[in-house]
């Protein structure tokens, strides 16, 4: 018997696309001579590499795959590899159109649980949850849970992964700094999740006036203009390295493998700092559904805080459309997230990290 050819469309951001590896590690105990193969926007591709659980990577242009054209040549190409097995968690038009036109006989993708589906995209279509019964959050459970929906799936493994060799291991470019190291995620991968920057500033001159420890910023490369307003908001500026900054993905993976910490927006680099083992502090776009992303988050190593957890009664529901209309003027609800808020629950896990490296003077806020 051949082994089986799967493939997994993931063409979305960098932590759908890191969270969805863990498709990877658990259909090679269904199938483990299969070969696998993700589909993804090239500028992701950076958190899968050596994993090895992924044979391949298909790596496309987002911008370019929106043009017909070019969505039908990758439907031809899909369609001639002949995949025998697809995983679609991304569940869009785009994904949806690959399945259909695929000679897959297995097709299983995630839909709504009241809708009805136009037409046969997926042989097994998977209702998302209702909601997380584990700590690795609904994302996570929901990806897991197309596999066991279809095929039995013994012992499976929730956790996302990022594989590194051992020249990337070795490559430590913070060796020479006394102290912790943390890295800030000061800007959101949009401005939809990007906090008021003189919050920022606050929370850095918090780490800062309290710490012995070095910050480092995260952010796009096309973002370098906003994140050095940032900067210049700080006080203390000699407690930050502009200078220490990588700007690919895989740069930021082996820079924040030698990170202590990661403070941050929710986004992708949470994902990866997760992936790597590294405590984690998430700060919540008031849009975001906290349950659907909040892996592994038990108060200590990994903690956060959300808005509608601070301030319930400012959400009627959280509805998809209620999410969407917060989504398109977000900026209003960010800032009733004060910086006295985030640091209220901060401050405890910074000390429970960070205890030796703290100043003797406690700053008043």
């Amino acid at each position: 018997m051949q082994p089986k050819k799967i493939l997994v469309i993931q063409n979305k951001r960098i932590g759908d696309v890191l969270i969805s590896s863990v498709i990877a590690n658990n259909i090679k105990k269904v199938f483990p001579n299969s070969h696998v193969a993700y589909f993804v926007y090239d500028y992701t591709a950076g958190v899968l590499e050596n994993n090895p659980n992924i044979d391949e990577i298909i790596a496309v242009n987002d911008r370019e795959l929106k043009k017909l054209n070019n969505l039908f040549k990758a439907i031809r190409k899909i369609r001639k590899a002949r995949f025998d097995i697809i995983f679609d968690p991304y569940s869009k038009f785009q994904s949806r159109m690959i399945c259909l036109s695929s000679s897959a006989k297995v097709r299983i993708g995630l839909k709504k649980a009241h809708k009805k589906l136009k037409l046969p995209f997926y042989s097994h279509p998977v209702n998302f949850l209702k909601e997380g019964s584990k700590d690795c959050g609904k994302a996570i459970e929901d990806r897991v849970n197309m596999i066991s929906s279809v095929f039995p799936l013994k012992n499976p493994d929730y956790v996302p992964k990022i594989f590194l060799t051992a020249e990337e291991e070795a490559y430590n470019p913070v060796k020479e700094i006394t102290g912790p190291v943390i890295m800030l995620g000061v800007l959101g991968s949009t401005p939809q999740k990007s906090m008021p920057y003189e919050y920022v500033a606050a929370i850095i001159d918090h780490i800062t006036s309290s710490y012995n420890a070095t910050i480092l910023f995260n952010y796009a490369p096309h973002q370098r203009e906003e994140a050095e307003k940032i900067y210049n908001l700080c006080r203390d500026k000699a407690k930050i390295n502009l200078d220490i900054y990588e700007d690919s993905i895989r740069g930021f993976v082996k820079l924040m493998n030698h990170c202590d910490m990661l403070v941050a927006n929710e986004g992708g680099s949470v994902h990866i700092a997760k992936a790597l083992e590294k405590p984690t502090f998430t700060i919540y776009s008031p849009y975001v559904n906290k349950a659907h992303w909040c892996s592994f988050e038990d108060g200590k190593m990994h903690d956060s805080i959300h808005l509608l957890e601070e301030k319930p009664d400012l959400f009627s529901s959280f509805t998809l459309e209620e999410r969407r209309r917060i989504e398109e003027n977000p900026d209003e609800l960010y800032r009733q997230l004060t910086p006295e808020m985030i640091l209220a629950k901060l401050i405890p896990f910074l000390k429970g990290h960070l205890q030796s490296a703290q100043t003797t003077d406690e700053p008043t806020r």
